[in-house]
């Protein structure tokens, strides 16, 4: 029950420009007189919900409306004799709730929950009579959103406050649909209530629904709300802003002039278009005047082009660019790339020869209604085609052609989005609520969503991520805590630290260590940013006090070496009698590579591979060359360089691999980490040329390495 609900009247007269443009205001009195009549006769609708039939109607032509009758009746039967704090009888309010809804485009079994959606809280009905009367997906839809209004919306029990309502969405978003509806009419009556009262509600409207209004991409609501919340918590920019618009109603307004050049360029091109001036609503004025100062003419609306198909978007977009003088740095493209929200459509801006910049959407009226209406838009979540058909061919009613699950337990909603799933997995592993409420509204704030590709083919094929998240958040979104054992990661098939941003369309190659006791360091949380990867590094630094300072990154230090005693030429023969042969460190030859010799001083021979770049250099100082030839025997000398990830026992690992090769190490050296990598320089002594390969391959194969080259 809204106990918030004030007088309509006084609302709408204290703000006539906050209605939406185009929206016909229903007279609640008219309304209410008529549900103190009772029903109407069963053959026809009652006048009371005669606007709701229209505006279904004209979503859903096909549409039952005698489902639609019944709950009218049960809920004007049920709540007779309440009234709301403005004096209206309280019949008003889920009426004027599905009247939203039926405008958005919702179905009908949502339109019918709505209708009920506080009977079950405030009257005698039972949700057994609802699932009776109305069938089981009406009665889940009346139980969710029964369970969302007793939610403590005390600044105490928001951590708890968001819980509740991501549940309750991620079970079924009609839920949530029905809750934003039933707080903007709240929120449109709010106009006698005391200022503090007022406060408070317009600060929960704020922090709690409209950022998931956002998410859900119900636009046509959350713009509404955002400007009666503005109007409630900033009176005095909100009264700076509405002069700024009245000034402009006073004023000549470029945009029609605009529109009608549009129209005519495209009619020319043979494009069918319906192009629309779309008047900005206050807090976008707002955000527009703190962005550039004084305001034109043209920054008070945009240009809406409506087209029948995908192909048509570019097509308007090739003549705006071809016939004006385009703004590239304001083209977006959120057709080939939609938002986290659902929302599509092509944005661009062009100049005038008058000078007046224009900006302009373009996309197609199925966008334009997903655009607006967000999941609203998607209809029922669980009906399949089949069932579809089935009811139309039974001439079922909604409530009982949608079968679902009981009521009383959680389900999944199919179409629900990736961030909604990524908040239900964590939320219950939140250590604290403080925890949960400050890194939920971090993921909340964020404006856009990424997708990035598995390049190890698993399933799912892709990873959504907040806008800027690193590979730290792709390791724990793939792999949950065995994340906390990820060295690297492949980008695009680079290699690149675990801190590196990742792009939309980056394909990801994740490399673990097998290492039971590797762990997260404390830096990684300066770079995590989805709350799954926050909590679960911040849950490992808390277990692992000690083995958190020991991952931190290394300070500088010298590089660690190994030397063995035997030196010299290994199989190498200089074609200089009683010589000293010596193998170049910088190319290390072995058998059968093309070599070339070089008198250095003292009378020693140094033997370089004939690619190696020394070879040029010892040519150009004019150094005595000498042919050079292997022995017979197979044995030969080689420098490695080794790269991998940092971990624990890494250098033991590589030795022992050598070592089970029948490899001796001549030398080895370690130089100190950077960015977790390692590089590490062995020159061994093989016995036989031809294992070099198998060396190579095995020396690759120990966890945390990804690279092995000749020096």
């Amino acid at each position: 029950m809204s106990a918030e609900a004030t007088n309509p009247e006084a609302r709408s007269e204290a703000r006539p420009e906050l209605r939406r443009r185009g929206r016909t205001r229903l007279d609640l009195r008219r309304l209410g007189r008529a549900a103190l009549l009772g029903p109407t006769s069963r053959d026809r609708l009652p006048d009371a919900i005669g606007h709701v039939a229209e505006a279904h109607r004209a979503h859903h032509p096909d549409a039952d409306l005698s489902i639609l009758r019944r709950a009218y009746v049960l809920a004007e039967s049920s709540h007779r004799g309440q009234m709301r704090k403005s004096g209206e009888p309280y019949i008003t309010h889920p009426l004027a709730v599905t009247l939203i809804l039926a405008e958005l485009g919702a179905e009908t079994t949502t339109l019918t929950a709505s209708l009920l959606h506080d009977t079950v809280e405030d009257t005698e009905v039972t949700l057994d009579q609802v699932r009776e009367e109305f069938g089981d997906e009406v009665c889940f839809i009346v139980d969710g959103v029964t369970k969302v209004e007793k939610i403590d919306y005390g600044a105490a029990a928001e951590p708890e406050t968001f819980r509740k309502m991501l549940v309750a969405t991620g079970n079924d978003v009609r839920v949530m649909s029905i809750k934003l509806a039933d707080r903007l009419h709240n929120m449109r009556t709010l106009g006698v209530m005391r200022p503090e009262k007022q406060a408070r509600i317009a600060k929960v409207t704020r922090d709690v629904l409209i950022p998931l209004a956002e998410r859900l991409g119900v636009q046509a609501l959350k713009t509404e709300l955002e400007d009666l919340v503005f109007a409630i918590l900033h009176p005095e920019e909100y009264e700076h802003t509405r002069a700024l618009i009245a000034a402009h109603a006073g004023e000549r307004d470029p945009l029609p002039a605009i529109a009608e050049s549009v129209r005519a360029v495209l009619r020319e091109a043979g494009i069918h278009a319906e192009v629309l001036v779309r008047p900005r609503h206050f807090v976008s004025v707002h955000r527009i005047s703190r962005k550039r100062g004084e305001l034109r003419g043209s920054d008070f609306g945009r240009l809406l082009i409506l087209v029948g198909e995908n192909a048509d978007c570019y097509g308007v977009l090739g003549e705006l660019h071809t016939c004006f003088t385009p703004v590239v740095s304001e083209f977006k493209d959120f057709i080939a790339v939609p938002k986290f929200n659902l929302y599509q459509s092509l944005h661009t801006a062009f100049a005038t020869s008058d000078g007046h910049v224009a900006e302009v959407i373009v996309r197609t009226r199925q966008m334009h209604r997903v655009a607006e209406a967000g999941v609203v838009a998607l209809g029922n979540p669980y009906a399949t085609a089949a069932a579809t058909a089935a009811a139309a061919a039974s001439g079922a009613t909604a409530g009982s052609a949608e079968a679902c699950a009981d009521p009383y337990e959680e389900r999944v909603d199919p179409t629900r989005p990736g961030w909604l799933s990524r908040l239900l997995d964590w939320q219950q592993s939140a250590p604290d609520p403080d925890t949960f409420w400050s890194v939920l509204r971090a993921e909340l704030a964020q404006d856009r969503e990424i997708t990035v590709f598995r390049a190890d083919g698993g399933a799912p094929a892709t990873i959504s991520l907040p806008g800027g998240a690193s590979c730290i958040d792709a390791a724990y979104a793939q792999y949950g805590e065995a994340a906390h054992g990820c060295i690297g990661a492949r980008v695009n098939g680079r290699l690149t630290s675990l801190t590196s941003r990742l792009s939309d369309g980056d394909t990801v190659q994740l490399l673990l260590a097998h290492d039971a006791s590797s762990g997260p360091s404390a830096d990684w949380l300066e770079h995590a940013h989805t709350p799954a990867a926050r909590i679960a590094i911040g849950s490992w630094l808390k277990a692992h006090p000690d083995g958190a300072a020991a991952t931190t990154t290394a300070v500088a230090r010298a590089p660690l070496s190994v030397v063995g005693a035997r030196g010299g030429g290994g199989n190498a023969v200089a074609d200089l009698p009683d010589a000293t042969v010596r193998l170049a460190g910088c190319c290390t030859p072995v058998p059968p590579d093309a070599v070339a010799g070089f008198v250095v001083r003292g009378g020693a021979v140094t033997v370089h591979r004939v690619q190696c770049a020394a070879v040029a250099q010892m040519r150009s100082l004019g150094r005595t060359s000498v042919a050079v030839h292997w022995r017979a025997t197979a044995d030969c000398r080689v420098t490695l360089l080794a790269e991998s990830f940092g971990r624990p026992h890494l250098l033991a690992d590589l030795t022992e691999a050598i070592a089970r090769e029948g490899v001796e190490v001549v030398s080895a050296t370690v130089e100190p980490p950077v960015e977790q990598r390692v590089r590490h320089s062995y020159t061994l002594q093989l016995p036989d040329a031809t294992g070099l390969p198998a060396l190579m391959r095995a020396m690759r194969d120990v966890p945390g390495v990804y690279d092995v080259s000749r020096a």
